[in-house]
């Protein structure tokens, strides 16, 4: 069985990387690694890369940058080429990024089947380009792996064939769990002079939040009211520092004596960031999730979120976007308990449970 897998962004990586560990054990499974080259820089791919052993790509498409409409249809332009060649049994696609749709469009045009890792989430919520791309990928995929019970109940509601859904739990923990003690031996915390428990970590990167100058404003003030009392470590997304800068709002949070902006990390060095922190402040959803594992309290700063699973039976707490409600929710995760269960299948064993269903059903 021959299999394309397809990353292109920082999320791709993160889970890619326990799928491709556990078709490696698959004897009958050939994997082929397809990099969009979404994201392309150092610290945003290579340097995953590297980290969690992920192999050097077979092909990378190199698309770069560009608008939604562009960077798909270049995507696409790009990868039809490889399928024709390859012949692929199918085509493996992972979370909600513009590769993502991008290669199951061309995969299911030219009839191979879809394979789709975290299908079903939904925020319901279709200002957010990532819940277009969920929807299209979801409803032209041949094989639908779900990581919560919320996507089985969606994928139903949409009137997705039954037979084509599984519930197999977290790619993402998979990669948690099986680099969590490398990740702990991390100096990070040396090398930014921090101690445990005493900083709280941010990270901001959705349009919908850095695009905006109102919004960022909001959240830059919630912030400078937080590193009053804990420090801030703040590894910026290239995106948002470009905005920063752009808005005019610099000066404004680098002025603030407990605010520590740093470059983006790489995933152990986050993760041994995240494990060691008092709370985390976030509009990413993979860090809900990661967060709800490690016990660590997380303020998503989005007024919806398509992981339902991390606000009740996690540490999760939405607060949107406003200054007072930031604040409100930083004072009520001071006060949070450890959840004493994990998820349902978040186990460690995701990865597994899909290999076996792809040997079987393909």
């Amino acid at each position: 069985m021959k299999i394309i897998h397809i990353v292109g962004a920082r999320p791709n990586f993160i889970k890619i990387a326990s799928i491709l560990r556990a078709c490696r054990k698959a004897s009958d499974i050939e994997s082929l690694l397809v990099h969009t080259g979404q994201h392309y820089t150092d610290n945003m791919s290579k340097a995953f890369f590297e980290e969690l052993d992920i192999p050097t790509p077979d092909i990378n498409l190199e698309v770069g940058s560009g608008s939604h409409a562009q960077q798909t249809a270049e995507i696409m332009k790009r990868f039809e080429p490889v399928v024709l060649k390859h012949k692929p049994d199918a085509v493996l696609v992972v979370g909600d990024v513009n590769s993502t749709v991008a290669c199951a469009l061309v995969a299911a045009k030219l009839g191979v089947k879809v394979v789709h890792v975290e299908a079903g989430l939904r925020s319901f919520d279709r200002t957010m380009p990532e819940e277009i791309n969920r929807i299209l990928t979801d409803t032209i995929s041949d094989l639908l792996f779900v990581s919560e019970p919320s996507g089985l109940k969606n994928l139903k509601a949409e009137g997705i064939d039954g037979t084509k859904v599984h519930f197999v739990g977290n790619v993402m923990i998979d990669t948690l769990e099986h680099y969590r003690q490398k990740a702990a031996k991390s100096c990070i915390l040396e090398d930014l002079g921090l101690k445990p428990k005493e900083y709280v970590v941010v990270t901001l990167h959705r349009p919908s939040n850095v695009d905006q100058r109102r919004v960022l404003t909001n959240i830059l003030d919630g912030l400078a009211e937080i590193q009053k009392e804990i420090e801030v470590v703040f590894p910026m997304h290239p995106r948002t520092y470009k905005n920063l800068i752009s808005s005019g709002l610099t000066k404004k949070i680098e002025d603030l004596p407990n605010m520590l902006i740093v470059k983006p990390l790489g995933y152990l060095d986050f993760l041994k960031l995240m494990l060691e922190s008092k709370l985390v402040i976030t509009d990413s959803g993979g860090i809900q999730e990661e967060t709800t594992i490690l016990g660590i309290p997380c303020l998503t700063v989005r007024e919806n979120t398509e992981r339902p699973i991390t606000v009740t039976e996690g540490t999760n707490i939405l607060v949107g976007t406003d200054t007072n409600r930031i604040l409100s929710g930083y004072r009520e995760s001071l006060n949070m308990t450890k959840p004493d269960t994990r998820p349902k299948l978040w186990d460690g064993k995701a990865s597994k449970r899909i290999v076996q269903i792809l040997l079987n059903l393909l």
